[in-house]
């Protein structure tokens, strides 16, 4: 008879949580690590869309709902998905200690906020003094006629900074004269992108003179050596915030509470401020020295509940105006 030691038992099984996020794909990797070290009976399981496609996935799925959590994505999609009863309600171990604006204010609490992103101008600082462009401080002054067909913008449908640029259009200068804008805007447009990072990177390599993009994409480009300038209209500027939620009908509802009890927590916050300069929590903030100092003084009124309730209308209108120039995902 042969005696031997029995191998160590192996750790408990992992349960695989599948999680919808729009995080850009570096990010990834450094969230499924501290996630899984948090909570290590989970095995994170991506599955990745820009916004507006993910929206439309989540909301296409509604009566078979695959994923567990959402994480990462715009809150104004998980209002809308709470008003169709679709997120879990649940308020995460230390959401009360974040900033107001990140915590949902409609009973049940369903979904928390991460970080916000903001709409800002990529301007190549080398091609601009080449070609004397005067340096646009308000929006109106990207529809001279010295800016056809130098400009490249997010798609709104595809992305989430580009719907938060036309919704800080739509509420801050009305309707009517908001799509008037818009339709001289688009006259020197030369596309509208797929990702709301792709019309800053643009402009960082040299292939286009400006572009609207978020605030901490073109920060951290600028940072990492790219000749661009980095503007923040006078006039105001649209912003959104990333959040998380419980899907409703998960099979692992425990093990999702306790993913967003991490999600809320400060040692979360620190990773978010890892690549967003304005994170939920009121005592981490980590910009790096490329941020323009005075954005959050110009961060524009905005309705996070009209974004929601608008959505479907505002980008059936914007397709039908400009979807011509709209990049294919």
């Amino acid at each position: 008879m042969a005696f031997g030691i029995a191998p160590a038992a192996h750790a408990t099984e992992r349960t695989r949580l599948t999680i919808y996020t729009a995080l850009e794909p570096e990010q990834h990797a450094p969230f499924k690590q501290a996630i899984e070290a948090a909570v290590p009976e989970v095995e994170i399981s991506w599955v990745w869309h820009q916004t507006g496609v993910l929206t439309d996935r989540i909301l296409a799925e509604r009566e078979h709902m695959q994923a567990d959590m959402v994480l990462g994505l715009a809150a104004t999609s998980l209002i809308a998905f709470e008003k169709l009863g679709l997120l879990l309600p649940y308020e995460p171990v230390g959401a009360d200690r974040l900033r107001k604006p990140f915590r949902d204010p409609t009973a049940p609490y369903t979904w928390t906020g991460m970080d916000a992103y903001l709409g800002v101008i990529c301007l190549n600082s080398d091609l601009a003094q080449r070609q004397r462009i005067l340096t646009p401080t308000r929006w109106q002054h990207l529809l001279r006629s010295e800016w056809k067909g130098r400009l490249v913008l997010p798609s709104p449908v595809m992305t989430g900074t580009g719907y938060l640029l036309v919704s800080n259009w739509i509420q801050n200068m009305g309707e009517d004269a908001a799509w008037a804008f818009m339709d001289a805007l688009d006259q020197n447009v030369v596309a509208y992108l797929a990702t709301g990072s792709g019309p800053c990177e643009e402009v960082a390599n040299g292939r286009h003179l400006a572009g609207l993009s978020y605030d901490m994409r073109a920060a951290l480009l600028k940072e990492g050596g790219a000749p661009i300038q980095i503007l923040v209209p006078a006039d105001g500027v649209g912003w959104e915030l990333e959040a998380f939620a419980i899907v409703a009908g998960s099979h692992h509802i425990d093990l999702a509470k306790r993913v967003a009890d991490w999600a809320a927590s400060r040692a979360a916050n620190e990773l978010y401020a890892q690549t967003f300069a304005i994170v939920a929590h009121p005592e981490v903030s980590n910009p790096p020295s490329t941020y323009p100092p005075h954005i959050e003084a110009r961060m524009a009124k905005n309705d996070l509940s009209w974004m929601a309730e608008n959505r479907t209308r505002v980008l059936a209108e914007w397709t039908r105006r400009y979807g011509a120039k709209a990049q294919p995902n």
